[in-house]
This record gives C-alpha cells, sequence and structure tokens, in this order.
C-alpha cells in the first residue's frame, strides 16, 4: 500500500488541489487586475453581494453602458448581414480602444447609419410609387380606350351631377337598364391602381359585393416586381381598373381599396397625356436610380468599414463587461478606497496569479498593492480538471453523466482507451474504420481553420459545471485556448464573473452545422475509434465483408480437391493456426456462424468482467483516498468477492476452455454451481478440484450479500451514538466566524438526528441493486456481441446481395447502379446509423456499468446555483421577488414599504427579464421559464442528490466523512437561496 500511494499523481486522475483566498484590490487599480485575471482564468470568483439587485451595485452604469453598446452592435451586426456583407473574422492588428471612444465612435455609426436607412427609405417609397404609376399608366391605357369610336370614347366620363339620386340601392344595375332599353341616368367613372397578386381576387370579390354588380373589374399584371419597403421583398403585383357609378360607390371603393393596401393613381383619358406622364415618369425614376445607387454605394462602404472592425469591437465589448459584472460581485470596504474579493484557485497557480495582480498594479501606477492571501473555509472546493484538446472530448463524455466531487477519481483516464475500444469491438470492419480514419485525419488537418468557426459557435459556459455560487469567464484568445492551451474543467469553474460564459469570436467565418460542430468536437474520439476499428477488424479479418490472406495462408483446406461442398461438408486442419485474427477460411463455411457467435459472446463477457472489476478497484481507491475504512471493508471487499465469485470464476472457465480446446457445456456448469453443486461434473469437468473450488466460491458469494448488507449501518450506528455521549467532540467554531454566519449559510453545523432505518434501508437498496446489478451488466455487455454480428451482417447482406448481384450482370449500368446502391447503403447505414448505434451503446457500458461501481458524479451544481444556470444559458436575469424573497424575516419586515421593495407586499414570484432582439427575446424568455418550472417541481427526498451533497460536506466538517449519509427528515426547498439574487427595486 505504502507502494501505491508514493505512486505519482496523474494529472487527470484527481481534481487538483484548491485553495480560498481573499483579495483587496485597490480601487485605481480594480479594472486592471480584474482583466488580467480574467485572461488568466484561474480564478473563481464568489458572489458577494447576493443582497442587492443589480441596479443597486456600483458599476451598475459601466454594465448599462455596455448593455447599449451591445445593442449598437447587433444592430450594425443585422444591417451588415441584410446588406449581404461579411463580417472579418481577422481584422489585423489595430490599437486598442477605450470604452469612452468606442462608445463615442458607435454613437456615430449608429446615427450615420440610421439617417442613411431613412433617406434610403424614403427614396425607396417614392421610387416604387413612380414604378408603380408606371405600370399603372401602361395598363390602364388599354382598358381606358379599347379602340372604340371617339363618341364613345367621349362618354366615358359623364357629369358627376347626372346621378343624385339617394335611391342607389333601388335602381336597377347598368346591365338590366340597358337590357330594358331605358337610358342610364348615372355617369360612369373610373379608379385605377394597382395591388398585390395575391391580394386581388378577395379585393375583386369585395368590391362585387359592396357595389351589388355595379362595377366593371378588369386587371392586368404588371411586368417587373416591386420590392416591398418593409421587408424588402419582391413583390408580384396587378393593375386593376374599376367603373363604376356614383360617389357612393366611389367612398366604398376607396375604403376597400384602403384596407387593402392597394394604390390608386390618377390616370387621363387622352393618350397624348398619358405618354407625357410617362415620359416624365421615367425621367424621374431614371434619376432615383441613380440616387439610390449611390446611396447604396455610400451605405456599404460604411457598413464595410464597421463590418472590419465588428469582431473586436464586440469581443471588447463584452471583455469590459463581463469585467463590470465581476467587479459588481466585489464587495467595497467601509472606506470605499478599495475593493474585497473571495473565491477559489488551485493552489498551484497562486504563483501566477500574484504575477498578474503584480502587473496590474505596476501598469496602473498605484501606490498599494493588490493584497492576496489564502483563507480557511468550509465549503467543499470546486473540481479542477486540467484537459488539453486531446483530453477534452472524453471530459466531456464523462461530465455529461455526472461532474465529479471535488477530488474524486476520474473516469475520463480510462475512457480515452475503453472507449473507443468497446466501440470497435461493435463496430469491427478495418474497411469502415478506414473510412473513420480518413474522416479524422480530414477534421485534424484542417484543425486550424475549423477550431475558430467551431469557438465561435461553442460558448463554453465555464460555469456551467459549478457547484459553487458563481459562474465564470476566461478572456483571451480563443483560438490558442481551443488549438494550442489547455482547458479549465470545473464543476466550479476556475474563472470569474457572474452569469458569463466564455469570451469567444462572435464571428469567424461561415458556420458548422450542428452535426459537423458535434464531429469537430470529437475529433480525437473519431480518430481512436477508428484506430480501434481498424485493430478489431484485423481480428475479425473483415475487410466490408470480405476476408483476406493479409498474415500468411491459411490452417485449414477442403475435404476434396475441387472445395465444392467446403461450405456443407466443412474444413480440415492441416497447418499451425492463422497468426493473427480469425481464419478467413471460416467465411462461408458451414460452422461459421457458430463459431464466430462463440468467440464474440464470450469475449464480450471477458470483456465486461474486466471493467467492472476495474470500476470495484476505483472504488477502493476513491475509499481509500477520502479515509473511508468502512467503504474499503464492507463495500469493496464484498463486492470484488461477490463479482469473481460467479462471473471471474466464469471468464475463467472460457480461458480454459479456449486453451484446452474442451467441450465443456458453461451453460450448464454455471446453472448447476447453483442446483447441484456438489454433483459430479463428469464430461464438463475443465481442470482437477473445480467441483470443491465451485463450493467454495458459491459460499463466498452468498456470505458477500450479508457482509455488504448487515455490518455498515450497525457500525454507523454505534459511531454516532459515541459521538453524541461525549466520546467524541465536534469543531469548536470561532466567535469571528459565527458573527459573520449568514442564516442557512452552509458554515452553519446542524446536528441532525440520525434515523437507523433509513440507513438500513438505504444499505438494503444498494445491496441488492449491487448483487442483482451484477447479473445484468454482465448481460448488459453481450450488446458487444449483438451488434458486432448484426454489422458483419449487414455488410455481408449489402456485398453479396448488392455489389456481387449488380456485378453478375454484362450491363454496365446495372453495374453502376449497384456500385451507387453499395456506396450509398456503406456511407449512410454502415458508416453513419451504425457508428451512431455503436457510439450510443459504448456510452450505456461507460455511464451505467463502469461508472456506477465508483463514480458518483454529484458535484453538479448546488441548488443555489440554478438560477446562474438559467440565466448563463438562456442570457436572462432571474429574480427571486415577493413575500419571503429575503431570507431573514425581520430584515424583510424592516425593508418592506420602503422605496425600491414594493415587490415585498406581492405574493412570493420570480421575474424574469431580457434585454435581447425582439425576434428571439421571447424564445428565450419561454426557454427560461420552462427551466424554472422543471426545477420548482417536488423533489422526492431519496432522490434529492444536491441535499445529499451539503449532508456529506456537513460530514466532512465533522470528521466523519462516510459516503451514506442520513438525510434529515422534512422537505427542503428545491433552492438553497444562498445563491440567489434577491430584487429590491420596483423597476
Amino acid at each position: 500500500m505504502e507502494y501505491i500511494d508514493n505512486l505519482p499523481a496523474i494529472d487527470l486522475m484527481r481534481s487538483e488541489k484548491m485553495t480560498f483566498v481573499q483579495l483587496i484590490i485597490p480601487v485605481e487599480s480594480a479594472h486592471r487586475a480584474i482583466s488580467y485575471l480574467g485572461e488568466l482564468g484561474l480564478l473563481q470568483f464568489r458572489e458577494l453581494n447576493a443582497d442587492k439587485s443589480p441596479f443597486q451595485r456600483t458599476f451598475v452604469n459601466q454594465v448599462k453602458r455596455c448593455a447599449e453598446m451591445s445593442r449598437k452592435l447587433r444592430f450594425f451586426k443585422d444591417q451588415i448581414s441584410k446588406a449581404g456583407l461579411l463580417v472579418s473574422g481577422h481584422p489585423g492588428m489595430q490599437p486598442d480602444l477605450e470604452l469612452e471612444e468606442l462608445e463615442i465612435r458607435l454613437a456615430e455609426h449608429e446615427h450615420e447609419l440610421i439617417e442613411m436607412n431613412s433617406n434610403s427609405e424614403k427614396l425607396q417609397q417614392t421610387y416604387n410609387e413612380l414604378l408603380e404609376f408606371k405600370m399603372v399608366l401602361q395598363k390602364a391605357g388599354s382598358f381606358l380606350v379599347p379602340g372604340k369610336s371617339p363618341a364613345v370614347a367621349e362618354e366615358v366620363e359623364l357629369d358627376e351631377n347626372i346621378h343624385s339620386s339617394d335611391d342607389y340601392a333601388d335602381t336597377a344595375s347598368l346591365l338590366e337598364q340597358e337590357m330594358r332599353g331605358t337610358p342610364v341616368q348615372s355617369g360612369v367613372r373610373c379608379m385605377c391602381g394597382i395591388i398585390c397578386k395575391s391580394k386581388a381576387l378577395k379585393f375583386e370579390r369585395m368590391l362585387f359585393r359592396a357595389t351589388r354588380g355595379n362595377l366593371l373589374f378588369n386587371q392586368a399584371p404588371a411586368d417587373v416586381y416591386i420590392s416591398d419597403p418593409t421587408s424588402s421583398e419582391m413583390v408580384e403585383k396587378t393593375v386593376f381598373v374599376v367603373f363604376f357609378s356614383g360617389e357612393q360607390a366611389r367612398m366604398k371603393i376607396l375604403k376597400i381599396c384602403e384596407a387593402f393596401a392597394a394604390n390608386c393613381y390618377p390616370v387621363p383619358e387622352e393618350i397624348n397625356k398619358q405618354r407625357q406622364i410617362i415620359k416624365e415618369v421615367s425621367s424621374r425614376l431614371a434619376e432615383l436610380e441613380a440616387t439610390l445607387d449611390a446611396g447604396m454605394r455610400h451605405r456599404n462602404k460604411a457598413l464595410a468599414d464597421v463590418a472590419f472592425h465588428l469582431t473586436r469591437w464586440m469581443n471588447l465589448v463584452r471583455r469590459e463587461k463581463a469585467v463590470y459584472d465581476t467587479l459588481n460581485m466585489l464587495n467595497f470596504d467601509v472606506t470605499k478606497k478599495c475593493l474585497v474579493g473571495e473565491g477559489w484557485c488551485p493552489i498551484s497557480a497562486k504563483g501566477q496569479i500574484q504575477e498578474a495582480l503584480q502587473r496590474a498594479t505596476f501598469h496602473s501606477n498605484s501606490q498599494v498593492g493588490v493584497i492576496f492571501h489564502a483563507m480557511d473555509s468550509v465549503e467543499s472546493p470546486p473540481t479542477y480538471f486540467k484537459t488539453n484538446r486531446f483530453t477534452y472530448s472524453f471530459q466531456e463524455i464523462v461530465d455529461a453523466y455526472g461532474v465529479a466531487r471535488y477530488q474524486e477519481a476520474n473516469p475520463a483516464v480510462y475512457t480515452v482507451v475503453t472507449f473507443p475500444f468497446l466501440f470497435a469491438v461493435m463496430f469491427g470492419d478495418w474497411g469502415h474504420g478506414i473510412c473513420l480514419l480518413m474522416l479524422a485525419l480530414f477534421l485534424i488537418s484542417r484543425e486550424g481553420k475549423l477550431s475558430l468557426q467551431w469557438a465561435s459557435q461553442v460558448v463554453v459556459a465555464m460555469g456551467s459545471r459549478g457547484a459553487g455560487e458563481v459562474v465564470g469567464i476566461a478572456i483571451g484568445d480563443v483560438a490558442d485556448w481551443v488549438c494550442n492551451g489547455w482547458r479549465c474543467n470545473m464543476a466550479a469553474p476556475l474563472s470569474f464573473g457572474m452569469g458569463i460564459s466564455l469570451v469567444v469570436m462572435w464571428w469567424l467565418g461561415p458556420k458548422l452545422g450542428s452535426f459537423m460542430e458535434m464531429l469537430f468536437g470529437g475529433r480525437y474520439v473519431v480518430l481512436l475509434m477508428a484506430l480501434f476499428s481498424i485493430y478489431c477488424g484485423l481480428i475479425y479479418n473483415e475487410f466490408f465483408s470480405v476476408p483476406f490472406h493479409i498474415f500468411g495462408q491459411s490452417a485449414y483446406k477442403c475435404r476434396d480437391a475441387t472445395c465444392s461442398d467446403s461450405s456443407t461438408a466443412g474444413l480440415v486442419k492441416f497447418r499451425d493456426p492463422y497468426p493473427f485474427g480469425v481464419d478467413p477460411s471460416w467465411r462461408g463455411s458451414r460452422s461459421e456462424l457458430p463459431f464466430l457467435n462463440s468467440l464474440k459472446m464470450k469475449m464480450s463477457i471477458l470483456l465486461g468482467v474486466v471493467q467492472m472489476n476495474l470500476g470495484i478497484i476505483l472504488s477502493y481507491f476513491n475509499a481509500r483516498f477520502f479515509s473511508n475504512s468502512l467503504d474499503v471493508r464492507y463495500q469493496f471487499l464484498p463486492q470484488i468477492i461477490f463479482l469473481n465469485s460467479l462471473f471471474g470464476y466464469l471468464s475463467l472457465l472460457i480461458i480454459i476452455k479456449w486453451c484446452t480446446g474442451s467441450r465443456a457445456d458453461l451453460y450448464h456448469v454455471m446453472i448447476y454451481m447453483f442446483l447441484s453443486p456438489f454433483e459430479d461434473l463428469g464430461e464438463n469437468e475443465l481442470f482437477w478440484g473445480q467441483r470443491p473450488l465451485q463450493i467454495l466460491l458459491l459460499l463466498l458469494a452468498m456470505v458477500a450479500v450479508p457482509w455488504m448488507l448487515f455490518p455498515k449501518p450497525f457500525i454507523l450506528k454505534k459511531l454516532h451514538s459515541e459521538r453524541f455521549q461525549g466520546r467524541m467532540y465536534g469543531i469548536l467554531l470561532s466567535t469571528e466566524m459565527d458573527l459573520d454566519v449568514e442564516p442557512d449559510s452552509a458554515r452553519q453545523l446542524h446536528h441532525e438526528d440520525f434515523n437507523f432505518s433509513e440507513i438500513f434501508v438505504h444499505q438494503l437498496i444498494h445491496s441488492i441493486e449491487f448483487v442483482l446489478g451484477a447479473v445484468s451488466n454482465t448481460a448488459s455487455y453481450l450488446r458487444l456481441w449483438a451488434l458486432s454480428l448484426a454489422h458483419s451482417e449487414l455488410s455481408t447482406v449489402f456485398y453479396e446481395k448488392v455489389l456481387l448481384l449488380a456485378w453478375g450482370y454484362e450491363n454496365l449500368v446495372i453495374r453502376l447502379v449497384g456500385l451507387a446502391v453499395f456506396a450509398f447503403a456503406t456511407a449512410f447505414i454502415l458508416l453513419m446509423m451504425e457508428t451512431l448505434s455503436a457510439f450510443l451503446h459504448a456510452l450505456r457500458l461507460h455511464w451505467v456499468e463502469f461508472q456506477n461501481k465508483f463514480y458518483h458524479g454529484d458535484g453538479a451544481h448546488a441548488r443555489g446555483n440554478s438560477l446562474k444556470r438559467v440565466e448563463a444559458s438562456t442570457g436572462c436575469r432571474v429574480y427571486i421577488r415577493g413575500k419571503g424573497s429575503i431570507k431573514d424575516p425581520d430584515k424583510e419586515e424592516k425593508l418592506r414599504g420602503r422605496p425600491g421593495y414594493e415587490h415585498l407586499n406581492e405574493p412570493l414570484h420570480i421575474l424574469i427579464e431580457a434585454d435581447m432582439a425582439p425576434n428571439i427575446v421571447d424564445i428565450k424568455l419561454r426557454q427560461a421559464k420552462e427551466i424554472l418550472e422543471e426545477l420548482l417541481k417536488p423533489v422526492d427526498e431519496s432522490q434529492d442528490f444536491y441535499k445529499r451533497q451539503q449532508l456529506r460536506e456537513l460530514a466532512m466538517l465533522n470528521s466523519n466523512f462516510r459516503e451514506d449519509s442520513p438525510g434529515p427528515s422534512g422537505s427542503v426547498s428545491p433552492f438553497n437561496t444562498s445563491g440567489l439574487k434577491l430584487a429590491k427595486t420596483g423597476r
């Protein structure tokens, strides 16, 4: 054991050691110090102003200015996108701007752009009106003068005073009067205009109904599309001419035209006037086109200048906003001359942090340096793993299940090898593996370019893993971080800020699709999956389901010279076994399927037992690391004995059968080991002394079950009774610490009642779960055999029934069609669907069968950090408001009725605010609402992992840490309010 303890530590095996620190920063160097710490990204600040609303904090004005500049930048980005311009992702070396100077430049650009947009809209509207007028003049003239005699043309427009009767509704229609032979008493007039083609039919129907058929409606499609000034889309329109009679009809038609957004234009009946107006309109259109083109060029030039700097400006504004948000987390001391902050950092990074603080003091010309010193804390430190671009993807696979608690063994160390290997066992085909390898090498070769596009989309919310009460940021060169740097992967990240994500390059060229984004992020996982697939494919001897004699000649030959019955009569072994992998002669033989099934089934069991034993062994190292001897004696030992007494013994029988070539039936051996352990094994005996060994292993398995169940609860009860009978002493807290403790704070220690029945039931469930899980998990590893068989059979079907079948024809077209179908099936079914299937099954084996043996993964956020996660993921601001939103009832009563605390008279509720673009604000608010509703659902006490974590931390403080500490009875709020922002304003 001393040798094991003295082994050098693996960087990724356990979280780095963390220390709680305090900083006292002079005001004049605070901004630069926070900025340098953000670039370093190794310090996590705590929220010290949770009792203040955002509007009551010191740097609220600076945050508002940054938010306003962000709005302007989003406006510029939207305008650039509409103009079809590209944002430069590499603006080059440019002098740094001060925030005030940038604010002035943005205001000037916005004012100039708004003015240009306004002028352009007015000119475009005028141009559209003139173009519509021209279309109406050209089309309506044919309706007004349809080739009739001049006398008829002159009678088109009559005196308006002819029709002055009020009994309009009772008069006969024009058509009826003409049929009766009576002269028309009312004058006929016309109205010309233009309308969207999609509305023309409804428009005509409405006119007919309104005038009761007393009109004549003619229409003709416009020759050109007209731009819609509101949506900038090209709209197809229709010119119409309405002939009607009477003033009432004219008023109705005008109202209907207004309702349908139809534009009416005056058209003279004389052809000469029409031609003259058309000529004038065309001249004005030409002038407006030149003016619009000149204005568009000027606008595009201004937008291009903004686009060149937009990326840098966005990063600068986000950086400054992150700095001021972090400064708002710090406390002003009573003299208002310095800021006080607290946070976590790795012990190994203290030198880097101190050097950054010294640089900040020097560059800000401060006479007083920053005070940086370590402090004692009763809180559980955050988890910090240092990953690089290779191990990042594997750590993400583990973190998707749950973030490791502080100093817990990290499964990612073993996942780097076991995950791609188990995938390859199911996907084994070295032809398909080469295809995956080419894809992985392509992604890695393009890493420098694609990583920039990937970083522009993947906002790594480094605070999204926090078990503390803050969310972090890191400011710096994202491209170097993605390609060459190290990543801080923390349960509560080693960076700083509240609700701020990692500052990334906002726009770096064309974006990757969601699938390519995921694929590129896991490029090294794909690389190892491809290499192991080639290895397993060589063992299976399958290249697109075709075997090859790569490592020499086959060890088998046919029974006759022609080999005509090799698939039915079998083969004869005549030389030494094939040196590596499956002999190619098995392919097509009558015993191919039984042989490969037996091989892969037994191999799956062996791999499963080895990986489950690895998980149990890691639980031993966890128990030793946390000095938990109870888990070593009453959890590790019975578990390792039980598993290996049954399935370890089965693995031993498999290996012996392979080595000796025995024909023993292992199913019979394992079944009768339980049913008839004292009977003679007969021909199923594999070695001398097998029956006594089976009896001994069966007894050990039976003893291991009560060994897991009974001792631990009774020992815990004994330790608890001794502790509270004066034979053990708890930790004494100083008076200073007690004075600083807030109600419901993590620094308060509560001695909860020991519930023996709850402990015993929990241990019973745990023991039953392991016993049944040992059987079910071993059977679950048979998926390795099932998916490998399915992949092999699918490859064979596509090769034999598609490619070879098509190749049997002499027709070139049939061969090409068969080749295309084979390529399609290989690419989309075998290389995509089967890859995804094998990936998900390998994920299941690691998350359930492997990690549940030792990995708790409860380093997720505490309930108090739920709102911070909502803010980080949705961009919304979340407040607890109303009666009961302040933790101290007495303080709440004192504040009730004061300005800014009007909400205390309202029922307890959650307020969600967002300052975003109109097209996404509703989506983000709805997303935040759904997350909060899910968090507010009642949680069963047996499933409240956050409560369990708090109790474990409490046990660690009392020097009596044990893995299965009981929780107190009673309900627990879904939020730990120590980490919430409490709104105090009525805004």
